[in-house]
């Protein structure tokens, strides 16, 4: 059985001790939900240190929300994967849609990027995904399977087997356009094909999750497909009450 997670993206919102209480309440409200459920919270890099201290003994991981492509030197405002395993977090985000858009991040960026977390032991949660361009021009598949090839076919058996890949239809947020379960769920199963044509049969204990428009109201209906592992969740993740909702959206 693969495990199920929901991850919280909270991007750049919310100030250190307004994270700090956000924290509070998702830990808080945890019990509520199916036990098979992992929650990961994605804080801005000035909330790593305090969110570590108060997720212990909750079961809620941490993530940053990314990393430098170099271990350390003269890189001003950049933060390296050893400064963030340091204070004792799991995981971090590359790859996401907003990097790869606004700061001309490429998979020669992310392989570095790859190296370095891997190098530290943080688990990657690898974000891969469309425009709205690339969707309507049929290329979608073919854009996956390159982000895919590009980083992910130059990882070790070991090191794929703490990979987490998160699938974000680009062309779905912001755009008023949805992308279905039955979307979500055709390039989930497409993405765990691509990546059994390198890993075989480790391919079926990858954890895929959805990173488009996630909420309380459609949680239940996307986890229910089969290669659907959970979300990773951008705005309904600075609400604890929404948060813990989509983590009901798994039943058992």
């Amino acid at each position: 059985m693969r495990k199920k997670i929901v991850a919280g993206n909270w991007k750049m919102n919310t100030t250190p001790v307004e994270g700090v209480e956000l924290f509070k309440e998702v830990a808080a409200k945890k019990g509520e939900v199916c036990s098979c459920v992992n929650f990961i919270v994605a804080p801005p890099y000035t909330h790593l240190s305090e969110i570590v201290k108060l997720s212990r003994g909750t079961g809620i991981g941490v993530a940053a929300q990314d990393c430098a492509t170099e271990a350390k030197g003269a890189y001003t405002g950049e933060v390296s994967a050893q400064m963030i395993a340091s204070l004792g977090v799991e995981y971090v985000i590359l790859g996401h849609s907003e990097r790869r858009q606004y700061y001309g991040e490429t998979s020669a960026t992310l392989n570095k990027k790859m190296e370095q977390a891997y190098a530290n032991n943080l688990a990657p949660i690898y974000c891969v995904g469309e425009n709205l361009e690339e969707r309507e021009a049929g290329k979608h598949f073919d854009v996956v399977r390159k982000q895919i090839e590009e980083v992910v076919f130059n990882l070790t058996p070991d090191q794929f087997k703490k990979l987490i890949i998160a699938y974000e239809p680009v062309w779905a947020i912001g755009t008023g356009k949805t992308a279905s379960a039955e979307q979500a769920q055709e390039i989930h199963a497409f993405i765990r094909k691509v990546l059994a044509e390198k890993f075989g049969d480790a391919a079926n204990e990858t954890v895929i999750l959805y990173g488009g428009s996630c909420k309380p109201g459609n949680a239940a209906e996307l986890f229910a497909k089969a290669d659907v592992d959970g979300g990773l969740i951008g705005g309904a993740a600075l609400k604890a009450e929404d948060f813990i909702a989509i983590g009901k959206g798994f039943t058992k």
